[in-house]
């Protein structure tokens, strides 16, 4: 079940209606209901996906409203919610903005939910962008990157197997209190998401794996190579799980405007291309399907994976 950098190249995908900003949500999202969430996940599960992902955002100002939308599902209960229905597949904060709370009540909630999903979790985590947020709820947006930093450490301490874990650091200190239950899983996975210089230290010293944003694939190459260094320099010698987002899809002729980024047409041609991630080193990709309906896309989840995944696998990594 885990994903590990070494086997072939997986992929998974963020979900779609729990977050609906206009840069990436479909019409059709606006009336979807927990019912279509519920198929999706679903559809996932059955077709080998390796994870689902949701974010994180408490509150929008309304100053981003119109980009960023207000509709941002909480990833603990969405997440939770799915567990329920589904059997295999991985559940992923991407991500969860852990410095707007403190680290045990965060890995309460987590561990809680590895707990109850059989050790399905991997926590990605980031430093999170809105000022009003951190702002309304006493949190450091200035300092956000040192917070991350220590957050991480904390995390690692809280999900271990103990049931008093301890962790003393600058901003938080904790020792003597109990937390049952603990994670399924002997050591949560820690991903760290964001492509920033300092995104990409952070995921090279303290990730399991890192969760580019918004990188191009032409850049990627001399990104995990920067990362390798810096995770060497480090003296860190575990292996991390390399990921990245891939253009739009579309699986076959769409006979609609996908827009020009769409990757669109044969599986075989698709797969080709996609290829192209595990060669300069990827080792999960997060897919996005374009879409008209919820049963467009759970047509282009089951297609993809019956006709597409299966020709990941032909490269030597």
């Amino acid at each position: 079940m885990p994903i590990l950098p070494a086997g072939p190249l997986s992929y998974g995908m963020q979900l779609p209606i729990q977050s609906q900003s206009a840069i990436y949500a479909e019409p059709w999202e606006a009336g979807a209901t927990p019912a279509d969430l519920a198929e999706i996940a679903r559809t996932a599960d059955r077709a080998g996906f390796g994870y689902l992902a949701s974010c994180d955002h408490v509150a929008i100002p309304r100053r981003l409203a119109g980009a960023m939308s207000t509709v941002w599902y909480d990833p603990v209960a969405t997440l939770a919610f799915l567990a329920g229905i589904t059997e295999r597949v991985l559940l992923m904060s991407h991500v969860a903005v852990v410095g707007l709370r403190h680290p045990l009540a965060t890995a309460k909630q987590y561990a809680t939910l590895d707990h109850l999903s059989g050790g399905r979790l991997v926590l990605g985590v980031g430093a999170g962008h809105v000022r009003e947020e951190f702002e309304a709820l006493g949190a450091d947006f200035d300092g956000r990157g040192g917070v991350l930093d220590e957050s991480i450490d904390a995390l690692k301490a809280a999900l271990g197997p103990e049931e008093y874990p301890e962790f003393a650091g600058e901003r938080f200190s904790f020792s003597g209190l109990g937390q049952l239950p603990r994670p399924a899983q002997e050591r949560v996975p820690v991903w760290v998401g964001g492509s920033s210089p300092a995104a990409v230290r952070r995921a090279a010293v303290r990730g399991d794996g890192w969760l580019p944003q918004g990188d191009p694939r032409e850049k990627l190459p001399a990104q995990i190579g920067r990362l390798y260094a810096l995770r060497e320099a480090a003296g860190v010698t575990e292996p991390i799980v390399i990921g990245a987002i891939t253009e739009p899809l579309y699986v076959g002729e769409p006979g609609w405007s996908v827009g020009r980024r769409t990757l669109s047409g044969k599986p075989e041609a698709l797969a080709e291309s996609l290829r192209e991630y595990g060669a300069m080193g990827v080792h999960q990709i997060q897919v996005r399907f374009r879409s008209r309906s919820r049963s467009e896309l759970t047509d282009q989840m089951a297609a993809f994976a019956a006709e597409v995944a299966p020709h990941l696998d032909n490269l030597d990594r």
